[in-house]
């Protein structure tokens, strides 16, 4: 069974593959420092909760943006697990080529969107990730990773709104009724949430038009990307686990 896990700013999320299939997911905070036994103890009792125990687990995948937990996390797994995980970084097999001015500062888990997005719905697309930032990626037809967008996500735009101001609340992010709000809350959920919208779209049809590539895919994932992407006509597909799926399509490249 393998264990895939994404490490980001925000969550640490979990798939448990059977073979290629993704059969359960959980996710905890990455804001609360832990420590080795920590990490281990608290990912065997969620896999219990869910039914598995921790002996079923005997191959980890893992991208992280968080370089300073890694040394923990991984020792939690070796010790926990028992087994050594994979890290999704240069030299890995991908299926394709990273074809920027630097590869080495394009992040794992734009590079885990770009080959499900791939591999799944085909080339040439538009990947976008509402995750703490949101990005847009491009990948070719013939599979090349030329570059893309790192915008503020959704949750951090907000969070300036009433962190840099005196009297702004915070709200729950979502989609007002109206875009001409007639009190506070909704005039910064409509601020927030259509501004993104406006984003999107001006973002994928720049990148459609600079690329020349009229006839491409979009594809979104990300916490938020659903409430998006149901208001963006530019967003094809909504796949809420491309990243878990692009960590086990990478996997498996690794035993050819």
């Amino acid at each position: 069974m393998l264990l895939a896990v994404d490490i980001g700013n925000t969550d640490i999320t979990f798939g448990v593959f059977e073979g290629e299939t993704l059969s359960a997911r959980f996710r905890f905070t990455v804001k609360v420092p832990r420590s080795s036994d920590e990490y281990g103890t608290l990912i065997s009792s969620i896999l219990e909760q869910k039914g598995y125990s921790r002996k079923d687990v005997d191959e980890v995948i893992v991208a992280s943006v968080v370089p300073k937990i890694m040394y923990s996390f991984t020792s939690g797994i070796i010790k926990y697990l028992g087994c050594r995980p994979i890290i999704v970084g240069v030299g890995i097999k991908t299926g394709i080529r990273i074809d920027t001015a630097n590869p080495r500062e394009i992040g794992p888990d734009r590079i885990v969107d770009a080959v499900a997005a791939y591999e799944l719905y085909g080339g040439p697309v538009i990947v976008v990730d509402y995750g703490t930032a949101t990005t847009y990626d491009l990948v070719t037809q013939q599979g090349a990773f030329v570059g893309g967008v790192i915008s503020p996500g959704i949750r951090i735009s907000a969070n300036a709104l009433w962190n840099c101001t005196a009297n702004l609340p915070e709200i729950e992010i979502k989609c007002p009724e109206n875009i001409i709000a007639r009190e506070t809350i909704s005039s910064m959920q409509a601020g927030v949430f259509f501004g993104t919208v406006g984003q999107s779209k001006y973002i994928i049809n720049k990148i459609k038009e600079e690329s020349g590539l009229e006839q491409v895919k979009v594809v979104a994932t990300g916490g938020l990307g659903k409430i998006i992407s149901d208001y963006t006509e530019e967003i094809e597909i909504y796949d809420a686990d491309l990243t878990l799926k692009g960590l086990q399509l990478i996997h498996s490249k690794q035993k050819r």
